[in-house]
C-alpha cells in the first residue's frame, strides 16, 4: 500500500530486457539475415559487427532482467543506441535507392527504441530519488504513508462520513476523540504505552466529494500533515480512498522500529484503520476477533491462544 519504489520501473527495465535478449539472439544467431534486412552490406565488416553488437544486446539485457538496479543496463543501452544510430547513418550515407530506405527506417526504429531507453532511464533515477528522499527523511524524524483502500459504497457518501471528523473514534482505534470548529480540529490520541497524545489542526483544502487536506499547528507535539482522495473506482465498484500522510516521528528509525514492532507504527496503523472504515462503510461495524481486534501487533500476536469453543 505505501511505497516509494516505482514498479513501472521494473517493468519497462524488464520489457527492454527481453526485446534485447531477442534481438541480441537473432544477431548472433542469423547475422547475414539481419545485415540484409537493415539494408547493410553483407561485409566482413558487417558479419563481425552485427554478432558484437548482439553480444552487446544480450549483456544489456543480462543486466537489466538480473535485479532492481537498473542503472547500469540502462546507461549502457544508450550508450549501445548511440554507436547503433551512428553506424546506420553513415551507412545510410553511402547507400542510394531501396536499401538507402531500409537504413533509413530501421534507423527510426533505433531513434524509437532509443526514446524509450531514455524514459526509462529517466523513470528510474526518479524512483532512486524518492527512496533516497525517504531514506534521509527518516534520518531525520521526517516519515511518509501512503495507503488505499475500495470501499463498495457511492463516492458522496464516503466523502460526508469522512469529513465527518468525530466519526473517527468509530474505526480509529488509538484516536479517542476529534472536536471540530469552524475548520479546526483538536485530537486526542493515545500514543505508545497508552500516553495521550493532543494536537490541534486545520483544514487546509476541501473539495467536496473529492479531497480533504489538513496540517497540524506548529506547536503541535506531532507535527503532521496529510491528504485523503476519494475517487470513483474502476467498473462502478464504489470509491477508491487514497490517504497520504506526512509526519515527524521523535527518535528517527530506531522509533519507527520500535513502533512497528509493537504495533504502532503509522503504517499499519493507517492501513488498519482503512480496512475499518470499509468494514463501517459497507457493513455498519468493525468485525473485530478475541487474536487481534487492534489490527496487526507483534507482541499481541506473541501472546495469542488457539481457538477456543464458544461455552
Amino acid at each position: 500500500m505505501s511505497d516509494t519504489h516505482d514498479p513501472m520501473a521494473d517493468r519497462l527495465a524488464h520489457m527492454l530486457g527481453w526485446a534485447g535478449v531477442a534481438l541480441g539472439a537473432m544477431q548472433v544467431a542469423a547475422p547475414r539475415v539481419v545485415a540484409r534486412v537493415i539494408g547493410v552490406d553483407d561485409s566482413p565488416a558487417a558479419r563481425a559487427t552485427v554478432p558484437l553488437a548482439g553480444m552487446r544486446n544480450l549483456l544489456h539485457a543480462e543486466t537489466l532482467l538480473r535485479g532492481r538496479k537498473h542503472s547500469v543496463g540502462l546507461w549502457s543501452r544508450l550508450a549501445g543506441d548511440a554507436a547503433d544510430v551512428t553506424s546506420l547513418s553513415a551507412a545510410m550515407a553511402r547507400r542510394t535507392g531501396k536499401r538507402r530506405r531500409r537504413v533509413a527506417a530501421v534507423t527510426g526504429v533505433v531513434l524509437a527504441v532509443t526514446a524509450a531507453d531514455v524514459y526509462a532511464v529517466l523513470r528510474a533515477r526518479r524512483s532512486r530519488q524518492r527512496v533516497a528522499g525517504k531514506e534521509q527523511g527518516e534520518a531525520r524524524g521526517v516519515m511518509s504513508v501512503r495507503a488505499a483502500i475500495t470501499v463498495r459504497r457511492p463516492r458522496p457518501e464516503v466523502y460526508e462520513f469522512w469529513h465527518d471528523f468525530e466519526n473517527f473514534p468509530r474505526f480509529m482505534v488509538h484516536v479517542d476523540s476529534v472536536d471540530m470548529s469552524d475548520g479546526q480540529t483538536h485530537w486526542r490520541v493515545r500514543g505508545p504505552a497508552g500516553r495521550a497524545v493532543e494536537w490541534d489542526a486545520a483544514i487546509v483544502e476541501d473539495r467536496r466529494d473529492e479531497l480533504i487536506a489538513w496540517s497540524s499547528s506548529k506547536s503541535s507535539l506531532v507535527p503532521n500533515s496529510g491528504s485523503v482522495r476519494f475517487d470513483d473506482a474502476p467498473g462502478g465498484r464504489g470509491t477508491e480512498v487514497r490517504v497520504n500522510l506526512r509526519y515527524h516521528l521523535p527518535g528517527g528509525r530506531m522509533a519507527a522500529a520500535i513502533a512497528r514492532l509493537l504495533g504502532e507504527h503509522p503504517d499499519q496503523q493507517v492501513q488498519d484503520d482503512l480496512r475499518r472504515f470499509k468494514q463501517v462503510m459497507e457493513t455498519g461495524e468493525v468485525v473485530r476477533s478475541e487474536g487481534s481486534p487492534e489490527g496487526t501487533r507483534a507482541l499481541r500476536q506473541a501472546l495469542q491462544r488457539r481457538a477456543q469453543p464458544v461455552a
